[in-house]
């Protein structure tokens, strides 16, 4: 299960905050998912699934506000997981959430597992609701100004990219879904050895 961390809404469709989602759809895009489905609101996201490499991939996107992303995460994950898996979401080693990261440069990326929420409120709340840290992480820089030292982190990051860095978006954005398919075909170790 692949999960891009964003807030719901037009207004905050392109901000920093939201690239995790912004790499989801694209990625949803290139690999020919069908359309996200939002008919079960009771799932708290979008989602959509096809067998990609030999392997059933899900596709997510919280339609709930960043700092309760745990809770789509978990209804998404219950959903989907064998029965005898479901009451212990700590076996839950295959989920894979892309998000936004305001300590790395615009245009970088780094993959971790097992790592603590450094700051970022969506991960801060998915583990709480899991119980664990245990997933992976697509983590993508989106601070590339001075600006950010200027302004409160909230502030900053809900802050759309300006148009000089749209470039560079449009860059990480292609690198990540290109990550994110060769961890599919290639596992996670050399994934992190060629993209970290």
């Amino acid at each position: 299960m692949i999960v891009g961390l964003g807030n719901p809404g037009k207004k905050y469709t392109r901000t920093r905050h939201n690239i995790g989602k912004e790499i989801v759809q694209k990625f949803a895009e290139d690999f020919d998912f069908p359309k996200f489905s939002r008919r079960k609101a009771r799932y708290k996201c979008a989602h959509t699934n096809k067998v990609l490499y030999n392997q059933k991939v899900i596709l997510a996107l919280p339609t709930t506000y960043m700092n309760e992303s745990g809770l789509a995460v978990k209804k998404i994950l219950t959903t989907y997981l064998p029965c005898r898996q479901r009451d212990n979401l700590q076996l839950t080693t295959n989920l894979w959430v892309v998000h936004d990261d305001i300590d790395l440069p615009l245009g970088k990326i780094r993959i971790s597992k097992n790592a603590g929420p450094a700051g970022h409120k969506g991960v801060a709340s998915i583990i709480n609701t899991l119980g664990t840290k245990n997933f992976v992480r697509f983590r993508i820089g989106i601070c590339a100004t001075p600006e950010a030292a200027q302004l409160s982190v909230e502030k900053f990051v809900l802050r759309k990219f300006k148009r000089p860095e749209r470039k560079i978006v449009t860059h990480i954005v292609k690198l990540t879904c290109e990550a994110i398919s060769f961890a599919l075909k290639e596992g996670l170790e050399r994934t992190m050895n060629k993209y970290n």
